[in-house]
């Protein structure tokens, strides 16, 4: 994404990093458009880590050694996988029924190895998928999987207008009350232009717990996710 302003932040503690990194961009209306088109794949490799949000980039830590090799066969061909969050965070092996069946389709973006033998991966969120059926559990899951699509509201919508707004302001006020926050997070909220985009960055930069992002994510109607995204 070549031209673009770019601002390096971790998803959950808004930590600043590498600023060379270009790791993060803040997607425009064209980037979003693009996104949008690109068709998924019926089949595809499931990693079971963290809810995330379409456009958002973040980073994973992996240290299961199944979710090590998907990584590495997924960064080797094609670079796309699909990620959805466990149902219990706690459980070290999950199986499919141990996994929330809304997630978001990724981009690897970086492959990191870490010097304590885990992987940390960077990816990009593209599209929100529902798993229709398991088609594999060895070595790692596999999914056939199919679109979510998004319910929109019109361009003029003054409803829709204000409660982005609101969450724009809000979101600003928080990281200027916030001393740990640095102030480079009020100039990503700012150049953000996509509003589907500023309201699945600021639900992915919440402190909430994965429960509540997986409510987030799961909502179709854009409309009423920003209205819970606003009430979070």
């Amino acid at each position: 994404m070549p031209n673009q302003k770019i601002l390096a932040l971790d998803n959950l503690s808004l930590q600043e990093m590498d600023p060379d990194s270009e790791l993060i961009p803040l997607m425009t209306p064209e980037d979003e458009e693009e996104m949008n088109n690109e068709a998924l794949p019926e089949d595809i490799a499931i990693l079971r880590n963290t809810v995330l949000f379409p456009g958002v980039v973040i980073p994973i830590t992996a240290g299961r050694d199944k979710s090590i090799k998907l990584i590495n066969d997924a960064n080797a061909k094609g670079k796309i996988i699909g990620v959805v969050a466990q149902i219990d965070e706690n459980e070290e092996d999950p199986s499919p029924s141990d996994v929330h069946h809304i997630g978001t389709v990724a981009r690897i973006m970086r492959v990191l190895k870490m010097p304590d033998g885990n992987t940390t991966v960077i990816l990009q969120g593209k599209k929100r998928f529902e798993v229709e059926s398991f088609t594999q559990e060895e070595p790692y899951l596999k999914a056939k999987i199919k679109e979510v699509s998004e319910e929109r509201p019109d361009d003029k919508n003054v409803e829709f207008k204000t409660i982005v707004d609101a969450i724009k302001e809000l979101a600003i006020q928080i990281i200027k009350e916030s001393p740990n926050i640095p102030t480079e997070a009020t100039f990503a909220i700012k150049n953000i232009e996509s509003n589907p985009f500023l309201i699945n960055f600021v639900s992915s930069n919440m402190n909430l717990s994965v429960e509540e992002k997986q409510q987030l994510l799961s909502i179709k109607n854009l409309k009423d996710r920003a209205l819970e995204t606003l009430r979070f």
